[in-house]
């Protein structure tokens, strides 16, 4: 039985008895490079939780700028809302 083609631009078959996916005498080299490119992003990702670091697309000397940004957007929801339930408030009691 023959192999699968899976991405023959790299060199990729699947191996159905198996159940593999291998080279078919091509260099997963591109491949390796794409995923290390991936895994950079997804650190990136995974740290702008914390909101500290330097991130991987912003400028230098910016390593607290989620954690401000994050500050005043609560602010503001605060703000909001507390408007809000004071409206409700004031017409309630009109």
């Amino acid at each position: 039985m023959g192999n699968i083609q899976v991405l023959p631009e790299f060199g990729l078959v699947a191996d159905p008895m198996v159940g593999v996916v291998t080279t078919a005498g091509a260099s997963l080299g591109p491949v390796l490079e794409q995923v290390d490119e991936l895994e950079k992003i997804t650190d990136d990702i995974v740290g702008m939780l914390s909101g500290e670091g330097s991130f991987l697309s912003s400028f230098p000397n910016r390593e607290k700028s989620l954690v401000y940004a994050g500050s005043v957007t609560a602010i503001w929801y605060g703000i909001a809302v507390g408007l809000l339930i004071a409206g409700i408030v004031a017409f309630a009691l009109v």
